[in-house]
């Protein structure tokens, strides 16, 4: 452990300057690992993309025209939303003649989103 003086008095901070160097370096040897991942996140940081990303994980595929009326928007609008979720990765598409069809790209998009509706469910549970 290293040790330091006192530096903050917050409750929810240590009120030391200590920390385990093992340990330390250790998780910074693989903390670059995270690199890119934020870009899921902030894919599904918008609340358009989020309700696209959900209805998705509701219904297997879903047309453009579906989505648009699913989120009250124009078609414009939902392809911009799923092209941007498909450019990220999370989503792909299938064009049937005229109409193109949307899917999730896999299940772990799909787990990503169900893990955060429960989660959510959960925290107003519990009295947030």
């Amino acid at each position: 452990m290293s040790g330091g003086k006192a530096v903050n008095h917050s409750k929810d901070s240590c009120e030391t300057f200590s920390y385990d160097e093992e340990k330390v370096s250790r998780i910074q040897e693989k903390i670059d690992q995270v690199s890119g991942v934020e870009m899921i996140f902030k894919a599904l940081a918008d609340a358009t993309r989020l309700k696209i990303a959900y209805a998705l994980t509701l219904e297997k595929e879903l047309c453009v025209c579906d989505v648009a009326n699913i989120i009250g928007a124009t078609t414009a609008t939902a392809s911009h939303h799923l092209r941007l979720l498909r450019n990220m990765g999370l989503a792909r598409y299938r064009k049937e003649g005229k109409m193109v069809f949307y899917s999730l790209e896999d299940d772990h998009v799909r787990q990503l989103v169900s893990i955060a509706m429960i989660h959510e469910k959960e925290g107003i549970r519990h009295g947030r």
